[in-house]
């Protein structure tokens, strides 16, 4: 009359807990490397495709370095047709044009520019830049910062703790030794 239903015992679902937690405690921190190693890839290529920019920009305008990454970017709000002061040789996330930034973010990290003049003529030029991209949460979003100037080097401190450059290019706050290096 009676069937007898046999279910799980505590002790088994406790068992199943523990194993789930075990694997979860294995792959969270993989993901969170190969995530931040992710991000740290996407910095890189966003800084040589900047630097390439800048070599661009610099050769097609008569006033040395862009003042701004959002010379650099696409017409936006500020800038409404091509020229420059706005030449679209990088996207609008990098410029910082949509959505409006200063330092503009993209995949977990900042990218800050650095240029001896803002507004840069055929008078006063740039002759050299630098930017600076920095993990927005450090050991969160990325570990190393970057930096990338007019000689088209890019910079690696694997400690991160470097986060800012000159005008006048990496070279003053990268010193290659240590922690930094050439990427």
């Amino acid at each position: 009359m009676y069937s007898k239903v046999r279910g799980f015992s505590l002790i088994e679902l406790l068992i199943v807990v523990a194993i789930m937690l075990i694997i979860a405690a294995i792959a969270v921190p993989r993901f969170l490397r190969v995530k931040n190693s992710a991000n740290e890839t996407s910095a890189a290529n966003s800084l040589r495709q900047m630097a390439s920019a800048s070599t661009n920009y610099y050769s097609r305008f008569n006033q040395g370095y862009a003042g701004s990454l959002g010379q650099l970017g696409p017409p936006g709000p500020s800038c409404a047709s091509l020229g420059s002061d706005c030449a679209d040789l990088i996207d609008s996330v990098l410029s910082g044009v949509l959505p409006a930034m200063a330092t503009p973010v993209k995949s977990g990290y900042t990218f800050t520019y650095f240029a001896p003049n803002a507004t840069p003529s055929p008078p006063s030029p740039n002759n050299s830049y630098a930017i600076v991209a920095a993990p927005v949460i450090p050991n969160s979003t990325g570990v190393s910062t970057f930096c990338v100037d007019n000689r088209g080097v890019i910079l690696r401190d694997r400690s991160g703790m470097v986060t800012t450059a000159a005008p006048s290019g990496c070279a003053a706050s990268w010193p290659v030794g240590g922690s930094i290096g050439p990427l």
